[in-house]
């Protein structure tokens, strides 16, 4: 169960990276590819949200079947993997919403950094007319 971990961390660090790159000033020359790629991958990037929420839905059957370790029945070793258990269910739902948050903030950034290119060509063009 580690390797879909794996791949969602490697999917939200991208959705990082192309985030970080669209929005840091002083890279015009590279920012029309940038655009163009980001928006070539926005579509399979969509297949992130239902990933995140099957991975949603894992993380709450384990928690929902997980056993109990609150009486003083548990012995230090299973109470120690309770806690774990625990922290790597939090790590793993802080993993889902930055992807989930990326994801948006990606797709959003995209559309204005286009929309403002766009504005871009009219103000050019319309100085031209004049």
């Amino acid at each position: 169960m580690a390797l879909e971990w794996v791949v969602l961390g490697y999917a939200a660090g991208a959705e990082a990276i192309m985030l970080l790159l669209l929005t840091v000033p002083g890279l015009d020359p590279l920012r029309k590819g940038l655009i163009t790629v980001t928006r070539n991958l926005l579509k399979p990037f969509l297949s992130v949200v239902p990933f995140c929420l099957f991975l949603l839905m894992d993380i709450y059957w384990k928690y929902e079947n997980r056993p109990s370790c609150e009486s003083d029945s548990c012995s230090p070793s299973e109470h120690l993997r309770h806690q774990k258990s625990i922290m790597k269910s939090q790590r793993n739902a802080l993993l889902i919403a930055s992807a989930l948050v990326f994801y948006w903030l990606l797709y959003s950034v995209t559309g204005l950094v286009v929309k403002i290119d766009q504005l871009n060509k009219r103000i050019e063009k319309l100085k031209a007319q004049d």
